[in-house]
């Protein structure tokens, strides 16, 4: 077995890495400025949360077949990853976009108990949850056919 052609995982952090990539691509599209940040950076479009877990899904589904034990346990997996992603991290995003608009009219934006503002991109809308999960399996697919 060729490691860097036929694993699973390689597919995965492709996956995680286009998804990525493709969040500086439209953060650029949109506000007409290059952000790296964003390929490091947790939230927005698409989700490399449900890209990395859905391309491990799709490439377990391929490699071991889709009524095995392992393919079920990758979609446990990607379906708690993408429940988080849109529910608890989008909720805890929100959450401290309110905080921090409350410390900043209340304490005319003193952070200074808190060092920084609290980090408001956190989860993700469901589309973008959604769109993630469809590139890991494009991706899965593609890597399968290509190999």
């Amino acid at each position: 077995m060729n490691f860097w052609k036929e694993s699973v995982l390689v597919t995965c952090i492709m996956s995680w890495f286009i998804a990525q990539l493709l969040k500086v691509v439209f953060t650029l599209v949109k506000s007409k400025k290059i952000d790296f940040r964003r390929f490091i950076g947790a939230g927005g479009m698409p989700s490399s949360h449900s890209a990395f877990v859905t391309s491990l899904a799709a490439g377990i589904g391929i490699e071991e077949g889709f009524s095995s034990s392992e393919f079920a346990i990758c979609v446990v997996l990607a379906m708690v990853v993408m429940y988080d992603a849109a529910g608890v991290r989008r909720a805890a995003g929100q959450q401290a976009r309110i905080l921090n608009k409350l410390v900043e009219r209340w304490e005319k934006a003193d952070f200074s108990d808190t060092d920084k503002r609290l980090k408001e991109l956190l989860g993700h809308t469901p589309k973008e949850v959604f769109a993630g999960a469809l590139l890991g399996i494009l991706i899965a697919v593609v890597r399968h056919l290509w190999l």
